[in-house]
């Protein structure tokens, strides 16, 4: 349950279908689209080739790959700049139907620009290992806001002097785009109602970086081509949007539907019904009391009706009277564990690290220099899925581990890491394994415990592919820039793994850095991207280690984000945090519970900024199933206070919450 920085390695998409097949290609409608093949025909001349899109179409130039829109209101903006490579001579454009292709012979490129589904689809085939750096999107002097899929979702205006500063950590920052970012995709907002969608369907291999040029932001997004790691091929999608901040999350959502890509909570439900005790509850780590049946008790008496327990692997797991009483209750119970680490059991620091042999080293991640690839942290080493995945026919490490970690009855687990993207290339003759073979793996592991096991199955900061084993997400909530890995790791400022039973790195309030707290929570720049695609898929939270009290100065604000998302909170729970914060931890769940049961199995079908400082903020949850309006500003907005957010079920009386700071 550690932080951890997801490591920048390089990998493709692979979209789910409900039963977790793996399938290809492009083909969807897109905001403007029908999911109808336009009866408009890709025409080459010269050196320009126009695709027809849905609201428009697409020209590429074929001497640079630059990109630009021409909308069907006459509108017309940068798509791409060209491509930051020199690509050489382009060879004669050819048009077979709905595709032109023509190629770069001096960088062994092969390019097809296609019309599909209202989108123009962009795929590189490269003859040999090398880097491409395109699109470069956001150049456009008319574009406003970049939209960028960071924990739950930012909206960043480009021109902004801090967000184009060192201290708001994210020009000159880069991500993986099945690692670094929740969801493959990004978007641009343009003056005048106009915006695009980029999605990047082999996101493996694939890195968007943010570059700050002349007071604007941008992006630039590389890929590697590897024979290697299969990722010779490399496709994007270009869709036009109407430049909502959540355009490019409705865009993406419909991508995944065409491809099977989304399990609905309805679906999870159906198969496994103890899922549904998800809907209404918060999420708690415990400790100390919180773990026993006088704990449970406690909660009971508070009037909480609804929660997920976890409780971490440090040798106290919850007894099986705890477990029995809180399942009686309606809670869930899961245990931490973690079969990404492994250690020698003579001195590994934690319990879930430990394996039987031959587990550490045999199964251990190997480099190309064939030596060990040292754990998280520099403890052990990384296990290999595809180590574990050959032992367990006959060995069963994971069957036999997954038992004893359940024995106290728990109806629910928590894997970390496996849904957050971080995969490896196993160099090891013994089980070699590309990284798509590796998220493959992960796959089918979680799939495994969610439903041969039956298990209520949470993962870390889950990547969107990963949506069709999960059942909830722990982190994927938070945009989290580098800097907070190293406040993290200041243990004086932010606590550490004393004291046993109340460890001060998740109960020690802390009072985050301005730029810190401005680029993680300030309401002006958050936009519920993960929600508008997989909100009815997963349900999300912030991460474990910032719970909601370890950030006093922005309780309020993610109370209320909370609410206007129709999200859990996450906490951390002991005797003496119930004793400080119960009450109000009961009053905040007992307003959620009736607003998650309404729509938690519903999209959210709409998002709006109503002031124009940003902070009147309103979503609305499937056909108006549900509408949470929140004032994060200091002034009254139509009736609504400062500080509190109206709620309304099905078209009911509005119902207030105004959560008090702590």
């Amino acid at each position: 349950m550690k932080a951890r920085k997801i490591n920048k390695t390089k990998k493709k998409f692979v979209a789910l279908s409900a039963a977790l097949t793996v399938i290809g290609v492009v083909g969807t409608a897109t905001a403007f689209g029908t999911g109808v093949r336009d009866s408009r025909h890709v025409e080459a001349h010269g050196n320009r080739v126009t695709v027809p899109v849905a609201g428009g179409r697409a020209v590429v130039d074929t001497t640079s790959l630059a990109v630009r829109a021409q909308a069907d209101d006459g509108h017309a903006w940068q798509l791409s700049a060209p491509a930051a490579n020199v690509l050489g001579p382009a060879g004669q454009v050819s048009v077979h139907g709905d595709q032109a292709t023509w190629g770069y012979p001096a960088k062994g490129l092969l390019v097809t620009a296609a019309a599909r589904d209202g989108r123009l689809a962009v795929t590189v085939h490269s003859a040999r290992k090398g880097t491409l750096t395109w699109p470069v999107t956001a150049t456009d002097q008319d574009t406003s806001d970049l939209q960028i899929p960071r924990g739950e979702g930012l909206s960043v205006p480009v021109t902004d002097r801090w967000w184009n500063s060192a201290g708001a950590g994210l020009a000159g920052s880069e991500a993986g785009l099945s690692d670094g970012l929740t969801m493959p995709f990004w978007g641009t907002s343009l003056r005048g109602g106009h915006g695009a969608s980029y999605v990047a369907e082999s996101d493996i291999g694939t890195t968007l970086k943010f570059v700050s040029a002349d007071g604007r932001l941008h992006t630039e997004t590389e890929h590697a081509f590897s024979p290697s790691e299969d990722t010779l091929d490399y496709t994007l999608t270009f869709a036009l949007t109407d430049g909502s901040p959540v355009a490019a999350a409705r865009d993406y959502r419909a991508w995944l539907q065409s491809h099977g890509g989304i399990t609905t909570l309805r679906q999870k439900i159906a198969r496994n019904p103890a899922v549904g005790r998800l809907v209404g509850a918060f999420h708690a780590y415990t400790w100390g009391q919180a773990r026993t049946a006088q704990g449970i008790k406690r909660l009971r008496e508070l009037g909480i009706d609804r929660m997920w327990l976890g409780y971490d692997a440090d040798g106290s797991p919850m007894d099986r009277p705890a477990v029995s009483l809180a399942e009686r209750s309606g809670y869930l119970v899961g245990p931490y564990d973690s079969w990404a680490n492994a250690q020698d059991p003579a001195s590994a620091d934690t319990s879930v690290s430990r394996w039987p042999a031959p587990v550490w080293q045999d199964a251990c991640v190997r480099g190309a220099d064939g030596k060990v690839v040292t754990g998280f942290g520099g403890r052990g080493c990384y296990v290999s899925s595809e180590a574990l995945r050959r032992a367990e026919p006959s060995r069963h490490h994971l069957a036999d581990r997954t038992r004893e970690m359940t024995a106290n009855g728990a109806n629910s687990y928590f894997l970390d890491v496996d849904a957050a993207g971080e995969l490896f290339t196993d160099h090891s003759p013994a089980h070699p394994m590309t990284q798509a073979q590796d998220r493959q793996n992960r796959l089918r592991r979680m799939a495994w415990l969610s439903g041969d096991r039956k298990l209520v199955l949470g993962s870390e900061s889950a990547g969107s592919w990963a949506n069709g084993a999960l059942a909830f997400s722990h982190g994927s909530g938070t945009p989290v820039p580098d800097q907070l890995w190293k406040l993290e790791r200041d243990r004086a400022t932010w606590g550490g793994y004393a004291p046993a039973g109340a460890p001060g790195i998740f109960f020690k309030p802390v009072r985050l850095p301005a730029d810190l707290a401005r680029a993680m929570y300030d309401p002006r720049y958050r936009v519920p991207l993960y929600q508008t695609v997989l909100h009815d898929s997963v349900i999300s939270t912030e991460r474990w280690e910032l719970s909601w009290s370890k950030l006093p100065d922005q309780s309020r604000t993610r109370a209320l984000l909370a609410m206007l998302y129709n999200v859990p909170l996450n906490l951390v729970l002991d005797k003496a945090e119930l004793d400080a914060h119960g009450k109000q931890i009961a009053r905040l769940q007992k307003y959620f519970e009736p607003l998650h049961k309404a729509a938690a199995t519903q999209p959210m079908t709409d998002f709006r900024r109503l002031t124009p400082d940003l902070l009147v903020q309103r979503t609305t949850f499937g056909d108006g199933v549900l509408t949470v309006t929140a004032n994060f500003s200091t002034r009254t907005y139509g009736g609504l206070p400062a500080g509190c957010a109206d709620a309304v079920v099905g078209g009911g009386t509005a119902q207030r919450l105004c959560p008090a700071a702590l």
